[in-house]
């Protein structure tokens, strides 16, 4: 049975669970289930801090995880990314006083906070950059005020937290991060997981597309399809009326309406468009 550490709080396990339920796994009703074992499914999974999944599946213990890309590569441990998810996006970024910092090399000899050591370190190591990590739990942004640090390193969503700190972001993104599906490094693949990566696959492309119908004339379609050019090629159905043919293809969802002013422009009717809540590619 293939094991399977999962968030157990936040918004981070509400989008995993969301997203394995769409993949057609049994999910906890009662948040404070910490096993839930599917057996038609051959799964199990253990509902964990998002922080120490990665030590679980790097150490054996689980087969693999879902979790943060930047809690994953601050743990240091022995996994690898197999899958990125598409949600929980964020992005790691150095932060100072207004007017103190305008590029990483200034943060030579400085002292930075942080909830993410291991990140940080190799991030710093790799540019040859010396400075003093303090490794705080939370509320990183007030450790400037406090004292305690010149500078930090921190996951920034829109940066409101930071300016309202008197703080600015500067240099490069550290890392740009989203949920991740990991797996131990260099071992054989479990049982399950192809099924598990599958299925989260067909929940990725049934999120990102959508399946656009309409009826076209015989001498437009090589135009409509060059529109509508589909995953391989579009399917193409004859009509009563031999001058038309009914088209499908599936399409990008945040492209559907031009497309459809674009096929209505060309002489498409009757466009219709339908949601796709499962595919294999």
């Amino acid at each position: 049975m293939l094991r399977v550490a999962v968030p157990n709080k936040g918004a981070l396990s509400e989008a995993a669970s969301a997203m394995l339920a769409e993949a057609g796994y049994r999910q906890r009703r009662d948040p404070r289930e910490l096993v839930l074992v599917d057996p038609e499914n051959e799964i199990e999974f253990f509902f964990l801090r998002p922080r120490d999944i990665a030590v679980y599946v790097g150490s054996g213990t689980l087969d693999v995880g879902i979790t943060g890309r930047d809690l994953f590569l601050d743990a240091q441990v022995n996994a690898e990314e197999l899958l990125q998810l598409g949600f929980g996006a964020s992005t790691f970024r150095f932060a100072g006083p207004v007017g103190d910092f305008s590029s990483v090399e200034q943060l030579e000899g400085r002292r930075l906070a942080t909830s993410y050591e291991g990140l940080l370190n190799d991030y710093l190591a790799g540019r040859g950059i010396t400075a003093s990590v303090v490794r705080l739990d939370g509320a990183v942004e007030s450790s400037v005020r406090l004292g305690v640090a010149d500078a930090i390193a921190d996951v920034v969503e829109t940066g409101n937290t930071l300016r309202a700190a008197g703080m600015e972001i500067f240099g490069e993104p550290i890392l740009q991060s989203e949920a991740v599906l990991i797996g131990r490094a260099g071992a054989d693949a479990p049982a399950g997981l192809d099924v598990l990566l599958r299925r989260l696959q067909g929940v990725l492309v049934a999120r990102q597309y959508v399946m656009m119908d309409y009826d076209i004339r015989t001498d437009l379609v090589d135009r409509a399809a060059a529109l509508t050019p589909g995953l391989e090629s579009p399917t193409i159905s004859p009509l009563r009326d031999s001058e038309w043919v009914a088209v499908r293809a599936m399409v990008k969802r945040n492209r559907t309406n031009r497309i459809m002013d674009e096929l209505y422009d060309l002489g498409a009717r009757a466009i219709l468009v339908s949601t796709i809540h499962a595919c294999r590619i």
